[in-house]
């Protein structure tokens, strides 16, 4: 299991959000919608409250499962549709090259709409959050 530390910023059901400072393995990645700081939501067994500074664990097997989904997926699935147009361009009566761009086109929204529902399916699941394991004193 992976640790980080942050504050938490908010608590409600069972959960917290908590803020995360980047590290070395967001700094270049970009999909996060700030430039410093990362909100995550995570599982609150210990009773953590609103301001206190805690450790929490993410399971590795979600980051790499993650990863393979919003980075790998939409590449594989951009190719395979370039590839199917290529086939299917003399079937639509168009070029090869119009066939491939238009199925890789394709392809690859309907990948960021797996992406779209994966992001929502682990956001629902309790199993997948990250999970406090410590409140850390100063």
């Amino acid at each position: 299991m992976k640790q980080e530390q942050g504050l938490v910023i908010e608590v409600y059901d069972g959960l917290a959000k908590i803020k995360v400072g980047r590290h070395a393995e967001c700094t270049s990645c970009g999909a996060c919608p700030s430039s410093r700081q990362v909100m995550v939501e995570a599982v609150n067994t210990i009773g953590a409250q609103t301001g206190q500074r805690v450790r929490f664990a993410v399971q590795e097997q979600n980051v790499l499962a993650g990863a393979f989904v919003v980075f790998i997926l939409p590449l594989l699935a951009a190719g395979g549709g370039a590839v199917a147009g290529w086939w299917l361009a003399p079937l639509l009566s168009v070029t090869e090259t119009a066939g491939s761009a238009g199925g890789a086109l394709v392809a690859f929204v309907l990948a960021l709409g797996v992406v779209r529902y994966f992001d929502r399916r682990v956001a629902r699941r309790q199993e997948m959050k990250p999970v406090i394991v410590e409140i850390l004193t100063d």
